[in-house]
């Protein structure tokens, strides 16, 4: 069967200054684009190479088109709009929910094995999960820790997708995945947590002493975190050592890493079960970094704290004259360059992405943060950089809007190890 002519056409990039989109070459609705480090073909665009300015994914055809995307550590995950799902990257770990014989996909592949249709996913470092219509929670990939919580039992790689035997009975609302750890709410809103503890991240508290120093053990199923017995939480998010929740009263509460005040509460070692952001105001949406925070305001406004390697928390170059690596409080992101309301945000181990509403041109996407030129890793002589989509590897240490065509308009961002991901639509409004 032929092709439309859009798929058929060389992949576009989002040139900047060029204005790259034509409506002849994209699909008529949603759409996928990708940029950063296209190692182990991550990217999905079919090949290794590097993309330092958002380019389309040619793979989706009009009748069904992406609606959600989500970028792990080298992988990325794709959601099609009849709820069918889509990796490509490494699978080293089986988290491209494959043959476990693949090492890695330089395309788009369908991944099998849902008793329904699925309605969200998430990835991680190094596993992956999807949460069908009837609220079944499904994982896959890396298991080391647990992190898929199906039991002791299961291997340490687990390269299709399994649903969480414990879970039958309770409907999955949100799932989120850390480097080893993941966190899901329930549709009463209930959170639970399981895989590596390590610094307490997930939330249960010391459970083990040895010779008086306390210890953190992995959670191989999903457990109820107590502390929040009795409210109702509707947002959460995973970083590499940490982890945040949204109640209903708008409340963040934040537990984890923070040996060296990483996210922002004074003198204190780690907090193993949640503690309020007192500094907030009522708080909409979370993400959770390498070692940074973020959180949007039901104002819209953008606070960002913890770690300010590489500028990831768009502070400026105030803070690296000053030598501020540490934000320890919530700092409100007022910006020349980020004026208009912020909807969503996205944190990578070390840059930031986040959709901004303006009102003439509807969703524009700002990046800040690691661009890929200081500490770059080479895989095979292939770059890293470019995950800012700014057109080269250059930190940048406040938010930068990524140029797109006046009529494209950003609904979703991701933000992976060192590449970002976003769902576009194209209109001629």
């Amino acid at each position: 069967m032929a092709l439309p002519m859009w798929r058929r056409a060389s992949i576009q990039t989002l040139r900047a200054g060029a204005r790259w989109l034509s409506t002849s070459s994209v699909p008529s609705r949603r759409f996928a684009a990708v940029w950063g480090n296209g190692d182990y073909g991550r990217l999905g665009l079919g090949g290794l190479e590097s993309r330092w300015r958002p380019t389309v994914c040619a793979f989706f055809q009009d009748d069904d088109p992406p609606v959600s995307i989500a970028c792990g550590g080298a992988h990325t995950l794709f959601l099609t709009e009849s709820g069918r799902v889509y990796a490509s990257g490494l699978n080293k770990f089986g988290q491209l929910g494959i043959n476990a014989g693949t090492s890695h996909v330089l395309e788009p592949v369908e991944v099998y094995g849902f008793s329904e249709k699925v309605v969200e996913i998430s990835a991680g470092y190094h596993h992956s999960s999807a949460i069908t219509e009837d609220g079944k929670l499904f994982t896959w990939g890396n298991n080391s820790c647990g992190q898929l919580g199906l039991g002791k039992r299961a291997g340490s790689i687990v390269s299709t997708p399994t649903m969480i035997d414990c879970l039958a009975d309770i409907k999955v609302s949100k799932v989120a995945l850390g480097s080893e750890h993941s966190i899901a709410i329930t549709d009463e809103g209930e959170v639970l947590s399981w895989g590596a503890g390590g610094s307490g991240r997930l939330g249960h508290g010391h459970q083990s002493s040895f010779l008086g120093f306390s210890m953190i053990s992995s959670e191989y199923t999903p457990r109820l975190i107590k502390n929040f017995e009795g409210m109702k939480v509707r947002r959460i998010a995973a970083g590499m050592l940490h982890s945040a929740c949204i109640n209903e009263q708008g409340s963040v509460f934040i537990f984890g890493e923070r040996t060296i005040n990483k996210l922002g509460f004074g003198e204190a070692k780690n907090a193993t079960r949640p503690l309020v952001v007192e500094q907030l105001p009522f708080s909409e949406e979370v993400a959770c970094g390498g070692y940074h925070t973020c959180v949007v305001t039901n104002e819209g406004k953008l606070f960002t704290w913890g770690s300010n390697e590489n500028g990831c928390l768009g502070l400026g170059y105030c803070c690296i004259i000053y030598s501020m690596d540490i934000v320890r409080t919530p700092q409100d992101l007022r910006s020349s360059l980020l004026k208009f309301r912020i909807s969503q945000v996205s944190c990578g181990w070390k840059h930031t992405a986040a959709i901004s509403e303006c009102v003439l041109s509807g969703g524009n996407i700002y990046t800040w943060g690691w661009g890929g030129a200081n500490g770059t890793f080479f895989e095979d002589g292939h770059s890293s950089g470019g995950q800012l989509g700014h057109g080269n590897d250059v930190d940048c240490f406040e938010p930068m809007m990524v140029s797109m065509d006046q009529h494209v308009k950003a609904l979703q961002i991701s933000c992976g190890f060192n590449h970002t991901g976003g769902i576009f639509e194209h209109s001629q409004d």
